[in-house]
């Protein structure tokens, strides 16, 4: 079972930590115009950043996520990415 925890470390950047396999630690920076792209001003950021890690992991293994990047880059490697977090 994979376990995602995400805790600010500030208003934009979040310290993301996935336990399965291997226990791997990410620093994901989130720009306040981007979630609100996202059309996520129901959630908080926090939400949308442990969304986002549910998609990535869906897709890929926690030792294959940057370990450092912004949250828009996602959308470079997965085109699809914009369009199913407004569906969340």
């Amino acid at each position: 079972m994979t376990n995602i925890t995400v805790n600010a470390i500030d208003q934009q950047t979040f310290r993301v930590t996935v336990v399965a396999n291997t226990t791997t630690e990410h620093d994901v920076n989130v720009e306040p115009a981007y979630a609100s792209k996202l059309g996520h001003d129901e959630l908080t950021t926090a939400q949308l950043v442990e969304k986002s890690f549910a998609f990535l992991l869906a897709r890929e293994s926690n030792t294959c996520i940057l370990r450092r990047f912004d949250l828009s880059v996602i959308s470079r490697y997965f085109p699809e990415y914009e369009s199913a977090m407004a569906k969340i």
